[in-house]
């Protein structure tokens, strides 16, 4: 079959010469639009369920919140193993699936079999799924630095928080801008228990005080004058001195017994179990950007880089965008040493053929199949999905060997007939043969 299709190949040059242009031009496009990443991405299809329920010790998360989560997300379709852990305060459980199953169908199951077991949690604990990213999706990593010491820690917070998360989610690819480092600015109550105590006013009294002050409601309109006025009670607490005039009670005496008179209110930081450092230069917030599972990497690092570039004149004066990881030149270097190793790899059976083979002609065989045959992979690569990475340059080694084999091959047929196997099984119609016959008895 083989030999008929080299004798077909030889009367059908044209085809042949058109067919390989055709996979050229389908290669070169399918390799400008193949995702490029220095890491192969290994890692199965899983989808993260992170839980929140503040306060709680590991053991109580473990008995409420994980084992009713784990015991249903185990007949999700598709899922073969089913991992949770519990932490202080958070729950996360890990869904994975057999492989070839499509990401996205299998965060549509675990969120309808999460919504089945909303019931059975506890109602403080907030379920949520996590990034549709994998473990290598962590791309890009910067820090907010202020040289001039003009803004505190938890200033650099607050820009992150509320002005370059939010800037970075718009940018194509962007599956999750976590924040890190620095200080969450929160509003603190802190209860005086003898004032309390006198007043005969608990915890639970002064918490549902807070929720009831801190809200807005619509009073549908009015129509005066042949016109409407929209009704609004307006409630949000904004100040220190809206949550001390909050209402708790009234004494017996007519007097109205507020925040302030009970409790000290503060603007403070959010407790912290870490912190973010720089180079032993100090604290330092930042955020890190994670990429969506299969997209281009070193497409969506230049995005990323030319948004912060934008932000950072609406930044306070003093403060820089500090890169702190950035695997763009990783990728860079990796499709720089490939195109180089490719290169050596001409050169390298060009000299074997003149060496060896005393055929310099023969050369011209390998320097067209192996572009030709790196094309071709990067057809099926774009077709299937699969990034092109720093392991997908191993294919060249083999390739160029099996090149060089074939070429030695071919040249022995044409120089020994008789040696080849063919000679004996109608070797006169083989194309590599020529004007060279195999032996015959008479």
């Amino acid at each position: 079959m083989i030999a008929r299709l080299i004798h077909w190949s030889i009367g059908n040059r044209f085809l042949v010469l058109l067919a390989t242009v055709m996979l050229t031009a389908w290669g070169v496009v399918s390799m400008l639009r193949t995702p490029l990443d220095a890491l192969p991405d290994l890692s199965d299809t899983q989808v993260i369920i992170r839980t929140s329920w503040p306060g709680q010790a590991p053991q109580i998360v473990e008995n409420q919140v994980t084992y009713p989560l784990t015991t249903t997300m185990l007949s999700v379709p598709g899922a073969k193993a089913v991992r949770g852990y519990s932490l202080f305060g958070d729950s996360f459980v890990y869904v994975l699936f057999d492989d070839g199953v499509d990401l996205y169908w299998a965060r549509s199951r675990v969120l309808e079999y999460l919504n089945q077991v909303q019931s059975r949690l506890p109602p403080s604990a907030k379920s949520s799924l996590g990034p549709d990213a994998t473990g290598v999706g962590w791309i890009y990593q910067y820090a907010l630095v202020d040289r001039s010491g003009r803004q505190s820690l938890d200033q650099l917070r607050s820009l992150q928080d509320w002005f370059l998360r939010f800037e970075l989610k718009t940018v194509p690819d962007v599956a999750e801008v976590a924040s890190l480092g620095g200080m969450v600015r929160q509003y603190q109550i802190v209860l005086d228990p003898d004032n309390l105590a006198a007043y005969r006013i608990t915890q639970t009294m002064v918490s549902e005080a807070i929720g009831r002050a801190n809200q807005e409601a619509g009073g549908s309109v009015l129509e005066l004058g042949e016109a409407e006025y929209a009704v609004r009670a307006s409630g949000y607490l904004k100040t220190l001195d809206d949550f001390r005039a909050i209402p708790l009670m009234t004494t017996d005496l007519g007097v109205s017994v507020r925040l302030g008179d009970v409790a000290r209110i503060q603007l403070g930081p959010e407790m912290r179990r870490g912190i973010g450092e720089l180079d032993g230069e100090g604290e330092a917030a930042g955020g890190l950007i994670v990429m969506r599972s299969g997209k281009n990497a070193l497409q969506t690092i230049r995005a990323v880089k030319a948004k912060l570039a934008e932000l950072q004149s609406g930044l306070p004066e003093g403060v820089e965008i500090v890169p702190v990881y950035d695997r763009s030149g990783l990728i860079e270097r990796a499709v720089d040493n490939l195109g180089f190793k490719l290169l050596e790899e001409f050169l390298v059976v060009a000299v074997v053929c003149a060496l060896f083979l005393f055929h310099l002609r023969s050369a011209l065989v390998a320097i067209v199949s192996l572009p030709l045959g790196i094309l071709m992979a990067f057809i099926v690569m774009q077709q299937q999905g699969v990034n092109a990475n720093i392991m997908s340059g191993r294919l060249l080694n083999p390739t160029s060997k099996a090149l060089i084999i074939l070429i030695f091959f071919k040249k022995t047929a044409f120089l020994y007939p008789e040696y080849h196997p063919s000679c004996g099984v109608d070797a006169n119609k083989h194309p590599w043969t020529h004007s060279k016959q195999c032996p015959t008895s008479a």
